[in-house]
């Protein structure tokens, strides 16, 4: 029999990649998203869609107690860092509490591998390349929800006996990011502003650093760690090796676009300025390789934005 996975944020940007990857392998997949940053264009037709939140724990109950869930893959969550400090009940309801539905229901029905998207905001601001055995220091409420997230896998896994899968990405890019959404996925942002001829908003001095991950690269491994015994009960960073400043990045995608970059300075905010990740665990245990340089995923991300159209920022 084919196993049945849950994949809650599966209408969102990696989620639905990661559900692309799942079906494909033959597996049947469930998607469970509240749309909120999520759209139904991303939804493979492969798989079944239940349309709410992982916070709603009579909904994520009926779906464990209605269906034989083998895994389940949780990648819903409000990602906006540097929001989450005026956001902190929202934060900790949709990250935490949703969370902990989940993990709950999957105690319960003793669930194969849980699979847990973390983030590389659960380290905080200590010095790159950060590794997995570092001490982490969450410098927002987004990281510190995160990390408390992961915290309680380490517990189910060491009481229950449930299996987890930790992956910790930053900066991921490419088809299918939210271009809406003005407090994160820089990519996208400034590709949406510069196809209305608007100019690109930087904050501080736009010499911070970034590895910008392409979405395809990390969504396939996420994908297929359930495959391999071998990741269970770890943590991974996982995500490009190649670093760029936001000035770097403003500067290609106006090129790939072939238009004129116009620049608008903010002020600075407070965050991290320099973050990077090291990869060699990744690599190690589950064959991870970053094939996609940052130019050529900037084309194929460009490419599909002229399709998808330009979008009015929420």
């Amino acid at each position: 029999m084919t196993d049945t996975i849950l994949v809650t944020g599966g209408a969102g940007f990696i989620g639905s990649h990661v559900v692309d990857y799942l079906v494909q392998r033959g597996y049947n997949a469930i998607v469970l998203d509240d749309l909120s940053g999520g759209f139904r264009e991303n939804l493979n037709p492969g798989a079944k869609f239940v349309h709410g939140s992982a916070t709603d724990k009579e909904l994520v109950n009926k779906i464990f107690n209605e269906q034989q869930i083998s895994y389940v893959f949780h990648l819903a969550a409000y990602a906006a860092e540097n929001l989450s400090h005026f956001i902190r009940k929202f934060n900790y309801e949709n990250n935490v509490i949703g969370s902990i539905n989940l993990i709950n229901a999957a105690i319960q029905h003793d669930v194969k591998c849980f699979v847990f998207t973390s983030s590389i905001a659960a380290y905080g601001d200590i010095p790159s390349p950060m590794k997995e055995d570092d001490t982490p220091h969450p410098a927002d409420p987004y990281g510190i929800a995160k990390l408390a997230v992961e915290y309680d896998l380490k517990a189910a896994n060491y009481v229950f006996g449930l299996n987890y899968i930790i992956f910790r990405p930053h900066n991921v890019y490419g088809e299918r990011q939210n271009m809406e959404d003005k407090y994160r996925n820089v990519v996208t942002i400034f590709i949406n502003q510069l196809l209305q001829n608007k100019p690109v908003t930087i904050f501080g001095d736009g010499e911070q650093t970034r590895s910008f991950s392409y979405v395809g690269d990390v969504a396939r491994t996420m994908a297929l760690s359930i495959e391999n015994t071998a990741a269970y009960n770890q943590v991974f960073n996982i995500g490009s090796d190649d670093s760029a400043s936001v000035n770097t990045l403003a500067s290609l995608i106006a090129n790939k676009l072939g238009v004129e970059l116009n620049t608008t300075y903010l002020r600075e905010r407070k965050e991290v300025k320099h973050a990077h990740s090291d990869h060699s665990k990744v690599k190690r245990v589950l064959n991870y390789a970053s094939t996609v340089p940052l130019d050529v995923g900037i084309e194929r991300t460009i490419a599909w934005a002229r399709k998808a159209g330009k979008r009015q920022v929420k």
